[in-house]
This record gives C-alpha cells, structure tokens and sequence, in this order.
C-alpha cells in the first residue's frame, strides 16, 4: 500500500521483498529466508474500538503477539518447505479498499492535511 510522499518507504519495503527472493535461492540447501511485513501493530496495549478496529477484516489492530506467532511458526520445522515468502501480517488490509462511508471510515479535511 502507498500513500503520497512515501516513495522511499514503498521502495525500502519492496526491496525487502525481492532481497528475501534473491536470498532464499542464494541460501537454497543450507537456510530458509522469509521476511514478515506487519501492518498496524499496537505496542502500548490500547484497545481499539469503531472505525479503527472495524477497518480491519480480522476486526481489530494488530499486537505484537501477531507478529511473534508467524515468526515462531517460521522458524518452526512446521514451515520447512516455505522460503522466499514475503509474510503479510496486517489483518487483511491490503486486501481492503476503504472509501468514504466504508466500515465505518469517513473522509473529512482532518485527513487531507
């Protein structure tokens, strides 16, 4: 996902993406290599209600529980047979098109400074 102003960041993340591709086959035999890219994960243990959590398809905002678990599960013998995957950990928002009006997200000018 991108937003405007965010080249370098959108850049640095799909670097991250083919740097795991190109590591999982240089390492093929001897490691897996996997990133995980997490969406919005709380770390001060708020809890989100309304429009916050219900953007979310999984209903809520991530913890850092969510992320812990895929990378326990990735160093597990369990995923042996998985390298050169990109993990997205974000509650199913990139899979998400809000517009105004949608789960219960609206657009005002708050959002357009």
């Amino acid at each position: 996902m991108s937003q405007p102003q965010t080249e370098s960041y959108t850049a640095a993340k799909g670097g991250i993406t083919a740097l795991t591709h190109a590591l999982s086959v240089s390492f093929s035999g001897r490691v897996r290599v996997n990133s995980v890219s997490p969406g919005w994960i709380d770390t001060t243990g708020s809890v989100f209600y309304g429009a916050d959590a219900s953007q979310h398809p999984a209903g809520r905002v991530g913890c850092p529980a969510d992320i812990a678990s895929i990378v326990l599960f990735l160093c597990s013998d369990k995923a042996g047979f998985i390298t050169g995957e990109n993990i997205c950990v974000d509650g199913g928002m990139t899979h998400l098109m809000i517009y105004h009006g949608d789960n219960g997200w609206s657009l005002n000018s708050m959002n357009m400074e």
